[in-house]
């Protein structure tokens, strides 16, 4: 039976990172992945966040603790490996925006490739390091992606885009949705937090 997954992610959020390859991997047992439509849905962690980013030891020193944000992301290291993800955390040196990957979201979104474009941006982020706020960076996933160089550069500036990141993140708020990953089942029911895929199994063979 065909399902709609919404999805509430952001792309420098290591659980959603996770969560999505959790559901993909219940799907794919389920024999349901081609008849299931994920809909990436942005939320960003730091809205306020400067277009350019900030240095990332420098963020995550002021939000943990140069300490428990090695501890964290050490945890993180060896659960993505566990999930076949090779986070790379001393790759990784600054802490972007995150409103212009929404926006290139919503552009592969209209053009069928929303699950390759947010694929490709975890990946860029999290294994690879680079700097998923840098507009040439995001030029050069969405066309890897598949998106039209055109589109691409169309998106990342689009103001009717910018506007669309910020009116779902405001029913977003206004649904008290205060962490991510955050999926919501065939318009009905809601799953919040990167569940692992034996519950996502049990709560799809129940749906």
């Amino acid at each position: 039976m065909p399902l709609t997954i919404s999805v509430f992610s952001d792309v420098i959020c290591p659980w959603c990172y996770v969560g999505k390859r959790r559901l993909e991997r219940a799907l794919d047992q389920l024999g349901q992945r081609e008849s299931t439509t994920i809909e990436w849905l942005p939320f960003e962690l730091n809205p306020d966040m400067p277009a350019g980013g900030i240095e990332r030891a420098h963020y995550r020193a002021r939000k943990f603790g140069a300490e428990r944000s090695a501890q964290l992301d050490a945890q993180m290291a060896e659960l993505g490996r566990q999930e076949g993800i090779g986070f790379a955390f001393e790759r990784m040196t600054r802490t972007p925006s995150t409103r212009r990957a929404h926006m290139l979201i919503a552009a592969a979104t209209r053009h069928g490739r929303a699950d390759q474009a947010v694929d490709a941006l975890f990946r860029a982020y999290f294994e690879e390091g680079r700097d998923v706020g840098d507009p040439d960076v995001l030029r050069q996933i969405g066309v890897a992606a598949g998106l039209e160089r055109e589109i691409v550069d169309d998106a990342l500036g689009n103001e009717q885009l910018r506007q669309l990141v910020e009116a779902v993140e405001q029913q977003a708020a206004e649904m008290r949705i205060a962490g991510v990953p955050f999926f919501i089942v065939d318009r009905k029911w809601a799953v919040s937090g990167a569940q692992t895929t034996e519950q996502w199994l049990a709560a799809l063979s129940a749906a």
